[in-house]
């Protein structure tokens, strides 16, 4: 049976994977938590602006399907995390792959190896590819590759969560009509997607400092 879920239950998904993976210590998950990651600016494509009332609706539904559940804690605030790993087994180069693809839609496999480093540090493109046919072989197949776009040397790779068709305009940019956007090359995608990560990485150092500085003011108050 082929998967179908929402655009949103996606973001839910790679959110809760993305912050397992790369920020442990403040993870499962608040409401408030997952609304600011699935509503980021930078490592997501397309940047969304959902509100409490959708994200609930998406955990909701994922808990119905058992991919989401709430997460015993001490806190009276309730705490979410995935399932994702429990009902798949999978390795841990495969989720990397799967989260970005999940929070930056398709890409190819260079985009993807600069894009998961966070996660977990591919040596080289053919480990990359390792993890896109293992995605691939599993039954229903959770990845396939989609036909490369004119100007492109590498073919770009898209999840089957949300079913089999291309998401409408990914990766075009509107330049006005009639006139087509440039080609990007696969270097200058890779420059652009580690800058993203770099940036990712002083947001969350800056987000540290930031809960350290409120910490210390509460010792005074």
């Amino acid at each position: 049976m082929a998967l179908q879920f929402s655009d949103t239950e996606i973001r839910v998904l790679g959110c809760l994977v993305e912050k397992d993976n790369t920020t442990p210590e403040y993870y499962p998950l608040s409401l408030n938590a997952l609304v600011n990651a699935c509503n980021q600016k930078s490592n997501r494509e397309p940047v969304l602006s959902l509100d409490e009332t959708a994200v609930r609706n998406a955990l909701r539904s994922l808990s119905e399907q058992a991919l989401v559940r709430s997460a015993s804690s001490d806190s009276r605030v309730a705490k979410y995390e995935h399932r994702l790993n429990e009902l798949y087994n999978f390795h841990r180069h495969e989720i990397a792959v799967l989260c970005v693809l999940f929070l930056r839609g398709p890409q190819t496999p260079g985009e993807l190896r600069t894009r998961a480093e966070r996660m977990f540090a591919f040596e080289d493109l053919e480990a990359v590819h390792s993890a896109l046919n293992l995605l691939m072989r599993r039954e229903p197949s959770l990845v396939r590759v989609l036909p490369r776009q004119p100007g492109t040397k590498e073919s770009r790779y898209m999840h089957l969560f949300s079913g089999d068709a291309e998401p409408a305009g990914h990766g075009e940019v509107e330049h006005g009509a009639g006139t087509p956007a440039p080609a990007r090359s696969s270097a200058d995608a890779e420059r652009v997607a580690q800058l993203e990560v770099e940036v990712d990485a002083l947001r969350r150092e800056l987000e540290t400092l930031r809960d350290q500085f409120a910490n210390f003011q509460k010792q005074f108050q």
